[in-house]
Formats: C-alpha cells, structure tokens, sequence
C-alpha cells in the first residue's frame, strides 16, 4: 500500500530570534493540500511574497542556507526543514514575520516538539519519491567534500566529518530510519569553532547568538582574560574551557554530536529537492554549499525522470502550432541546416517539435552508404533548436537573438534514427532562465521509443 502524503492538523507557532540578525521572530507551521511542498511566506513583508523550498531558489550558503523568490528572501532554514522531513511531513506553508527562522536551541527538537502538539494527518494523495537509477557523486577536491547517493529503498545517511582538529577529531553518524531522527539527530546543536565566533561576532552576524544554541569548539590555547572577555560579549557570568576541549555554555547530548548536526543540516539541505528523498547517501565533510548543489543535481535529474513519464504524442492530423514558415521566423537557420520541420507545442517550460527523416536529406549520402543513418551530433542540433524556439519566445523580437549553446552533457544514444523515422523532439527547461542562460532537459522519440536524450546550456544573445 502506497504511502500517503502529510500535512499538519492545524496551525502551530514557535517564537525565537534570528541566529544572524538578531531579529525576534515568530515562526507558524500551517496545514497545506497536497503536492504543495513546503513553502515560505514573509508575512512582514509587502505583498507577503512566497518563497518555494527549492534547490534552484538558494542564493546564499555561508552560515546557513538562505532562499530567496518572488522578492522575498528567508534565512537559515535547515534546521525548521529538517524537523519536518524527521516527521515525515510533505506540505506546509510555513509563515514567518522576519527574515530569518528562529535559531532557537540550536537545533531541531522545539520544531519537532512544536509540530507534535498538533499531530501529522494523511492527505488523500500518494507520495512521489525519488530513487536516483544511478550512483550520483558530488565532489570537491580542493576541500575534501565527497557525497555520494546509491538507489536504495528506503533513505540511510553516513555522515563522516574530519576539521583536522586536536579537538574536533574523525566523527561519524548514521541514521538508517527516519522514525529514530526525533530520538537520534534532532537534539544535535549546531557548533562553531572559537576562531569563527570571534570573526561573525566581529562582522555583527550571530546577533542571536547568545551561547545558549552552539557548542563552541576551543581550537587554541586562551588565556582566563580572553574567556572573561568573550563570557561579557555575550552575557555570561564566567567561562572555562572543558576536559574535552569545548566552552562550559553547553553539556553535549551525544560524544559525536558535530557530526550528528551536520547530518541534520544535510536532511535539511537535501528536502530542496521539492520531493522525499529514497537512497543511501554517505557524506565526507558536507557543507551548505555541497548540500545544496547536490540537492540541485537530484532534482535535476528528479524532473528528468518526470519528464520521460511523459512520452510526446504526435497526431499528423492535427495543425502545426508553428510551421516552417513560422521557425523560419525565430531561428536563423536555413536549408540544409534546418533540422525541424514544425513545433506542435509550446508553453513557458516545454516544447515540442517534429523533424520529418527523409531519404533526401544530404547527410545520408556519406552517413553511411548502404546504411543511412542519422548522424548523432544532428540529433542533438535538431534537439537544440527546438529549445532555440523555446528560450526565444522569451524576448520580445525573436529575430534579433540568437541562442549559443554553451554545453552538451550527459548525452545518450538509444536507438539508431533512419530514413522514414519522424522524429519527435521535447525540450524541458530545468530551471528558470536567469541572465540569458537557459538550463534544459531533449529528449527525441521515435513513436514511443526515446532515441536520444541529453542536457544542454544555452545562452541568449542579441545578433550582431
């Protein structure tokens, strides 16, 4: 029995100050229909605009993970979405009069003990997972980041950091069911190296820091005078350094919970890929920013494998929406270079064009004799130019722009394209165009079979 998707019963707030901007703020969990996501609103805000729990929507990765949409822009948001993928829950708007989610203790157990007050319910709607078909890597060598997703059947994280540190030595933490997340990874604060509090306090960030919501990690060697200064910044009464080489503001709850925190922080990170999440993922030293690109890849490959649920269909009998005339009038290509014949659909993510195989074209008279075969790269120029009819109806004066393909990946080959073959080609935009760039997924199908797939990156340009 297929599981189904969660809301919340009924609204529910917490109240606490932005981590950074020191700012009060009241934080409201409310129920959503389903196949809504999690969603913010700045209801302090003019317009109180919405801002999708999205990969494509981070824009900031340095002390937390910031979105920003439709004008308005939220802050530090891991940990409230990590509480609410730790409760199995799908949909939520989740309202908030500042601009930062409250830091609270640190961690994500007031959300979750929040959220349990009003109890979870099922919708009448089936949750989407998505399984990755492959291995999927992310790395960065020059900092020692590795994820790695496998396809599993169920979600299992391992979390290994390392910050060569006397202190803050090798950690690891597991979580292999997100029922044991409430009980195992949610109580885990949030930790900052001395050396780090004393620049953001310096740069007037953790505004809301007041030692009561981060385990201070002591990497050098203080004197007594130092810690009398640091405990009067921030309101304390006095300070030493412990056994186990951390400040005396906090008793740990686990002996690895940095490394329990981060695998919070990464469930958080990873709920942007706008759908529950099944896989084994095992994690060396991952960060916001690494969090966040590979949450963008998945999704990426998330709406790929939307995408190819949904096979074209082509009925010659129905009118062209635009015909060759018509490209003429977008593309500037011309005969023999003109690799589609018409588009038979077209909004502002999709199209869809047809490019009829003929015996005449004048690539089969070399490709190959005896065997005609249509040449890969053409598929993949036909491809493109389809996603050309697409991007430039974003402008006002088609005629005057040109597209410029900046990237080709991730192409595959399936089948072998002859004479006779009509050839339909989808293009899928990934992601909104932002400065003249455009992300896309081709597909090209032969009746029901896909013969060619792959990414492409194109850049709008005005015609010289």
């Amino acid at each position: 029995m297929a599981d189904k998707q969660k809301t919340i019963r009924k609204a529910v707030s917490v109240k606490g100050k932005g981590l950074h901007s020191g700012v009060d703020v009241e934080l409201t969990f409310n129920p959503a229909p389903a196949n809504h996501g999690f969603v913010f609103q700045r209801t302090d805000l003019p317009n109180q605009p919405l801002i999708r729990a999205l990969a494509e929507n981070v824009t900031e990765t340095s002390r937390g993970t910031t979105l920003e949409e439709n004008g308005g822009k939220v802050m530090t948001i891991e940990h409230c979405l990590a509480a609410c993928v730790g409760m199995e829950i799908d949909n939520l708007l989740i309202q908030l009069n500042g601009p930062e989610a409250p830091i609270l203790d640190g961690s994500s157990r007031i959300y979750i003990e929040a959220l349990e007050t009003v109890g979870v319910e099922d919708l009448d709607a089936d949750k989407i997972y998505f399984t990755p078909s492959e291995r999927v890597e992310y790395y960065d060598e020059e900092k020692g980041i590795h994820i790695i997703a496998y396809p599993d059947e169920e979600l299992s994280m391992n979390v290994l950091i390392d910050y060569n540190s006397k202190v803050l030595g090798n950690q690891y933490a597991t979580l292999d069911d997100l029922k044991k997340f409430k009980k195992e990874i949610a109580p885990s604060r949030t930790f900052v190296f001395l050396h780090e509090l004393e620049l953001l306090a310096k740069h007037n960030l953790i505004k809301g820091g007041d030692l009561d919501n981060a385990i201070v990690i002591m990497d050098r060697q203080v004197s007594q005078e130092e810690l009398d200064r640091l405990a009067k910044l921030f309101n304390k009464p006095s300070m030493h350094v412990k056994p186990e080489g951390v400040l005396n503001n906090l008793d740990l709850h686990f002996p690895n919970e940095p490394a329990r925190h981060k695998l919070l922080d990464l469930i958080g990170d990873l709920s942007l890929i706008g759908m529950p999440f099944k896989g084994k993922i095992i994690a060396t030293r991952p960060g916001h920013h690494a969090n966040t690109e590979f949450a963008r890849i998945l999704r990426q490959m998330a709406k790929k494998d939307k995408a190819k649920k949904h096979i074209p269909k082509y009925n010659p009998n129905e009118e062209a929406l635009i015909n060759v005339v018509g490209i003429q009038g977008i593309l500037p290509h011309r005969s023999p270079f003109l690799l589609v014949d018409k588009i038979i659909f077209r909004d502002e993510k999709t199209v869809i064009g047809i490019k009829n195989v003929t015996m005449n074209e004048p690539f089969f008279v070399g490709h190959f004799p005896g065997e005609p075969i249509m040449p890969g790269v053409l598929q993949v120029e036909a491809l493109a130019q389809v996603g050309g009819v697409l991007v430039l109806n974003t402008v006002p004066d088609p005629e005057n722009y040109l597209t410029f393909f900046l990237k080709i990946d991730k192409v595959r080959f399936k089948r072998k394209v002859v004479p006779g073959d009509t050839l339909i080609l989808k293009m899928t935009l990934l992601e909104p165009i932002r400065r003249g760039i455009a992300i896309m997924f081709g597909e090209g199908y032969v009746g029901e079979n896909l013969v060619i797939e792959g990414e492409m990156m194109a850049q709008i340009s005005k015609a010289k």
